[in-house]
């Protein structure tokens, strides 16, 4: 399951797949975004976003982060 929320008064855009878990480690990868990673596999299990409205501000552009992500079959 896919989550995702804004907090307005934070400007923070969160975005997870399931619930987040104590074991998974934060990793920043730069340009105000946080990474919530599974330490055994390395997989992204979600990803925070700082200063979103920075980045909406125009919505006819593609928002840019500076990572991939794929679905893995597991």
């Amino acid at each position: 399951m896919v989550n995702y929320f804004y907090d307005k008064e934070a400007d923070v855009f969160y975005f997870s797949e399931g619930a987040p878990r104590a074991s998974d480690q934060t990793v920043e990868a730069g340009n105000d975004v946080l990474l919530r990673v599974a330490p055994r596999t390395k997989h992204v299990r979600g990803f925070t976003l700082l200063n979103a409205s920075r980045r909406l501000r125009d919505t006819r552009k593609p928002i840019a982060l500076p990572f991939t992500l794929t679905r893995s079959n597991a």
